[in-house]
């Protein structure tokens, strides 16, 4: 089983009477940048890639990062600046970039570019993870919701083409054009770093990923509905030929460790401070989901299989501390408690790819430090004969 570590890297200096006096209420895409201390901020970004780098040493196989615009929630709005340094900061864990949001791009050879770079530097240690992104970065960039998944699609083919395809050569797409494709620097991997595919259940996403043999990573999504989730998949890759194993699909959810149950249940409150905001004060749905950024065909899809979108999106904001703590949906404990939990979520889910998310909101430095340290001593090799056991292998065990 692939093992990789994750945190939204929040801002969190704000209160909740700053969030009500914003403008709509929003924590994201509206809550003014006054709000932000860049003294602060400055601190909190040196802490996090501090944090990273310790995850080396804990044992981790990966790296994962993500990006988000306009929000405290997340200060990755710069993902491969962060992959950049952790890339020369860092010797083993693999990069993974879950991920960038394609349809926002204006120059996909840029991203190219950047991405190839980051593979250069880290010695062939790149993931390259491909989003839609949320409809807060369609807003936060004046890009057409309707056009999301058009775009995401043709900057990806554009993108894998420049990493495969000798230049220079010529791009007429539906939305980009380029006279001449011609990139000196390309990736160290060949034919090109690896591609995961992260999200939230979307079927048209899944059935895309699974006919390009992408993992496919479920954000946060209640594990008793995964099963219906990786059906999808599975018919899709049969209909181009292979059977998917575990190494087809990851897990993200969130995981804390402290020395007793009691401390982590208080210090795992800190989750919810960093990603829904302080006082979890609800977004407008147009926010997320701007009028045309999900088709039609999407959402019958989700309604034939009785997804609940409203459970794997958001679910872990709105239904409270104790509902999701109860449901697993996060794993707070001692080393001892946390591995049992472990065993349940891992024998429902079956992943090959775990992403788990130690710390966010208003959970400390020292109080992650702790939890990384309990995590290298005891609960990483427990989750490594876990993989073992239940005979998860990731995506680097198996022949592709």
């Amino acid at each position: 089983m692939f093992l990789m570590r994750f945190t939204e890297r929040a801002y969190y200096h704000y209160t909740e009477e700053d969030v009500r006096n914003s403008y709509r209420s929003a924590v994201r895409l509206t809550f003014p940048n006054s709000h932000f201390d860049t003294a602060k901020a400055s601190h909190m970004y040196n802490y996090y890639l501090d944090e990273y780098e310790y995850s080396e040493e804990v044992g981790f196989d990966g790296l994962m990062l993500n990006e988000h615009h306009n929000t405290p929630t997340c200060m990755g709005a710069a993902m491969n600046l962060e992959a950049a340094i952790l890339a020369r900061t860092t010797k083993k864990p693999k990069i993974v970039l879950l991920g960038n949001p394609l349809p926002i791009q204006e120059n996909p050879i840029r991203m190219a570019e950047e991405l190839a770079e980051i593979d250069l530097i880290s010695k062939g240690r790149l993931v390259s993870g491909f989003v839609r992104g949320t409809g807060v970065e369609s807003w936060a960039t004046n890009t057409n919701p309707v056009h999301n998944r058009d775009r995401f699609q043709e900057a990806h083919d554009l993108i894998i083409k420049t990493w495969t395809t000798p230049g220079p050569f010529r791009w007429e797409g539906k939305h980009y054009e380029f006279r001449v494709v011609n990139p000196f620097v390309r990736p160290l991997q060949t034919p090109h770093p690896p591609v995961w595919v992260p999200g939230s259940a979307s079927p048209e996403t899944m059935i895309w990923a699974a006919q390009r043999h992408y993992p496919y990573v479920f954000l946060e999504a209640d594990p008793d509905v995964v099963g219906d989730a990786k059906r999808i998949y599975a018919d899709a890759a049969n209909e181009v030929g292979y059977e998917p194993g575990p190494q087809n699909f990851g897990y993200l959810f969130r995981v804390h460790v402290q020395d007793t149950d009691e401390k982590a249940y208080e210090v795992g409150k800190g989750f919810l401070s960093g990603n829904a905001g302080v006082g979890r004060v609800p977004m407008p749905m147009e926010y997320m989901n701007p009028p045309g950024y999900s088709s039609v065909e999407g959402r019958r899809r989700l309604a034939n299989i009785n997804l609940r979108p409203d459970r794997l999106v958001g679910g872990v904001d709105s239904a409270g501390y104790d509902r999701v703590v109860q449901l697993n949906r996060i794993v707070v404990g001692s080393p001892d408690t946390v591995i049992k939990k472990l065993r349940e979520v891992l024998s429902v889910v079956r992943p090959g790819i775990l992403a788990v998310w130690t710390n966010d909101g208003s959970i400390s430095h020292e109080d992650t430090m702790r939890c990384l340290r309990l995590m290298k001593d005891e609960v990483l090799p427990a989750m490594r004969e876990l993989g073992k056991e239940l005979e998860l292998p990731g995506p680097f065990e198996v022949d592709p």
